[in-house]
């Protein structure tokens, strides 16, 4: 259900331990992933399994594929005032090309996901190229989505979202100690962009008495949105790191948000690899939020979802992974298991 979809894809940003990574011609190492992650709050509980494998498959191309659940229980603040407890289950399947030629890699993807009501194909194409010695890499990318939204309580209910995403990166190898990565992103979405469940509250007089009414929200057909980010991550003596991730957002809704994370991280000499961060991000309200309207046709747009509001969050994290070889499985080079926690923390200033 898309209730708490905006929740899930900051669950799955967390998740990723590099989002801005440094790019370079080579292809990715033949691995195998298994996940089990699990999320709890505002009433919303997610979980389930993701699996990955990647292998190449001739000398200059690797494929994986990848399948993920999500499986999610939920009486939230929406559900709670407008609708009863559900649970429902989310799967998505991917398949993804590399192919190197020399100092070029191109990547080509397709992803598929599926819910009761909620249905979204991905494509992808991205670039990047080594300069300067391999100092310097660029890397370009576009994505194109098309999603279907119905709703379960009806069936004549059916809405199409189209999606455009396009991504420009630039890594930098600044000494033998010190690397930044910038990163510009620029996405386009167009039809029903609300969620179709979602109502907005208004207030009436009724024999001098103020009374509560809820009626479907009205978005905007249309959204574009900008990011800019910029990673930096600095190798210390004794094999650790220290790193620092800045983002800005903008969109025409009238958000502006900005984030900010730093994380350290140590290696032992037994294996293990221990990573701490924090991370803080805000947001002010889109142009047509309110908690409660003065009347039903106030304005043209009216939403009262949440994530459109004015809030800020914090997040504490660490991960513990140990690294280990198996030299009894000869198909198995090395392995690692991956141990990972986040407390996040939100503040809502008009919810």
């Amino acid at each position: 259900m898309a209730v708490i979809r905006l929740k899930r894809h900051l669950l799955l940003i967390l998740l990723l331990l590099a989002c801005l990574p440094l790019t370079a011609a080579i292809l990715p190492e033949d691995r195998f992933d298994a996940l089990y992650h699990y999320y709890s709050g505002g009433g919303v509980d997610i979980s389930g399994p993701s699996l990955l494998f990647r292998k190449q498959v001739a000398a200059p191309v690797s494929m994986s594929t990848h399948y993920y659940v999500d499986t999610i229980s939920s009486a939230s603040i929406d559900v709670v005032t407008q609708a009863s407890p559900y649970n429902e289950e989310r799967t998505e399947y991917g398949l993804n090309v590399d192919y190197l030629n020399d100092k070029s890699l191109l990547s080509m993807g397709y992803t598929t996901s599926s819910e009761n009501d909620y249905v979204a194909n991905t494509v992808n194409i991205g670039i990047s190229q080594d300069f300067f010695g391999d100092l310097t890499n660029i890397s370009l990318g576009f994505a194109r989505g098309s999603d279907t939204v119905s709703r379960s309580t009806d069936n004549e209910f059916e809405r199409q979202i189209e999606r455009r995403n396009y991504r420009l990166g630039l890594s930098q190898i600044l000494s033998k100690n010190m690397t930044v990565t910038l990163a510009f992103d620029l996405t386009s979405d167009e039809g029903f962009l609300n969620n179709p469940y979602r109502r907005y509250r208004y207030a009436t007089t009724v024999n001098n008495a103020l009374t509560e009414n809820w009626d479907y929200e009205r978005y905007p057909g249309t959204r574009t949105s900008t990011a800019l980010g910029m990673r930096g991550l600095y190798y210390l003596p004794y094999r650790a790191a220290i790193g620092l991730e800045v983002r800005q957002f903008s969109d025409t809704w009238g958000v502006n948000a900005q984030n900010w994370q730093v994380f350290y991280r140590h290696p032992t000499d037994i294996g293990w690899l221990f990573e701490v961060r924090y991370r803080q991000y805000s947001q002010n309200r889109a142009s047509f939020y309110a908690d409660l309207f003065n009347a039903p046709n106030a304005q043209n747009y009216m939403a009262r979802d949440k994530e459109l509001s004015t809030y800020s969050s914090q997040t504490f994290g660490v991960t513990a992974s140990y690294g280990f070889n198996t030299g009894a499985l000869s198909w198995i080079e090395r392995g690692s298991v991956n141990l990972s926690w986040d407390y996040m923390q939100f503040d809502y200033a008009n919810f």
